[in-house]
């Protein structure tokens, strides 16, 4: 693998060529991917890729004027240290600020990496060259953001972000909260009902830790495999089946972990604070994401969660 120092010129041009073409291509993807969603950034995404293709014109240009019709065969990949991309766009749900974002990374790098390259060439010529080279991924640079401006006016801005915040909510707050709700209120008739029959925190772990994960794992295939989203557009199902588990599973250990306290009231008065808190931010991310008047919220929670959490102490004690 070369080293940067140790590239010609040619190879250097022929890298740019290349890196060129292929941010035009991602750009293009990224516009067919976005376009149902975001069509004001797609056509961002279009107009870049067509700048990418002509500033690849200019460079085949100025290399066949230097160095003839041949280009070396050299990819980033026999590089060390020259930029890559990150492979985002084989995703499959796509979110905008990940998007955005790792354009704005591609276009540093490129403006980097000729920077990087005219400052370790002694030729006046050469480095002239490269310096023209930097000074075109920076206005490109600066040009993503004319785009925007243009194309992303504050209505369609404010209509993509709608849009992203109701994905969010389908993709990531739903399925999480869901989970969370259950593996918070379910679990505290098995782990209470266990902590009172037995008066002992070893024992109240262990159903609380079979409960929590069990739990997570019933909750987070039945999100998975309950819809491929490809109808209801809420998703790839393993990304909600894996929000939906993992907070099942929180939620179920949030107040199983205080029974390592070996002190069985102790354990359980620090276990009755976890679920008050549990509760809370349940209600809280109700009220926060799903519109639902706070009040109403806590009033739901707290009742379903305490109804349960008597079931729990009732059969214990019995």
């Amino acid at each position: 693998m070369k080293r940067l120092e140790d590239l010609t010129e040619a190879e250097i041009l022929a890298l740019a060529i290349a890196s060129e073409e292929e941010d035009s291509r991602i750009y293009g993807h990224f516009a067919l991917r976005l376009r149902g969603s975001y069509p004001a950034s797609a056509a961002v995404f279009d107009a870049m890729a067509s700048e990418e293709q002509e500033h690849r014109d200019r460079l085949l240009t100025l290399y066949e004027s230097k160095f003839g019709s041949e280009l070396p065969y050299i990819t980033r990949e026999d590089v060390r240290g020259f930029l890559r991309r990150r492979p985002v766009w084989l995703m499959e749900d796509l979110r905008i600020e990940t998007v955005r974002a790792q354009a704005e990374l591609m276009e540093r790098q490129a403006a980097n990496f000729y920077t990087a390259a005219a400052a370790r060439s002694h030729d006046t010529e050469v480095r002239r060259l490269l310096g023209d080279l930097a000074a075109t991924e920076r206005h490109h640079e600066e040009r993503a953001g004319e785009l925007e401006a243009a194309y992303l006016t504050e209505s369609a801005r404010s209509a993509e972000d709608t849009e992203s915040r109701r994905l969010l909510l389908l993709q990531i707050v739903q399925p999480g909260l869901a989970g969370l709700i259950d593996g918070s209120v379910s679990t505290l008739a098995p782990i209470f009902a266990a902590a009172f029959a037995t008066q002992s925190s070893g024992d109240a772990l262990l159903v609380g830790l079979a409960a929590s994960v069990g739990a997570g794992i019933s909750m987070g295939l039945t999100e998975a495999l309950s819809d491929d989203g490809a109808i209801t557009g809420r998703g790839h199902p393993w990304v909600r089946g894996a929000a939906c588990g993992l907070m099942t599973a929180l939620g179920g250990l949030g107040h199983t972990l205080p029974y390592l306290i070996r002190d069985f009231w102790l354990a359980t008065a620090v276990a009755g604070i976890v679920v008050a808190l549990e509760l809370f931010a349940i209600a809280w991310i109700r009220w926060r994401y799903m519109e639902t008047p706070f009040t109403s919220a806590i009033v739901q929670v707290v009742l379903g969660g305490v109804l349960v959490l008597l079931a729990g102490i009732f059969i214990g004690s019995a």
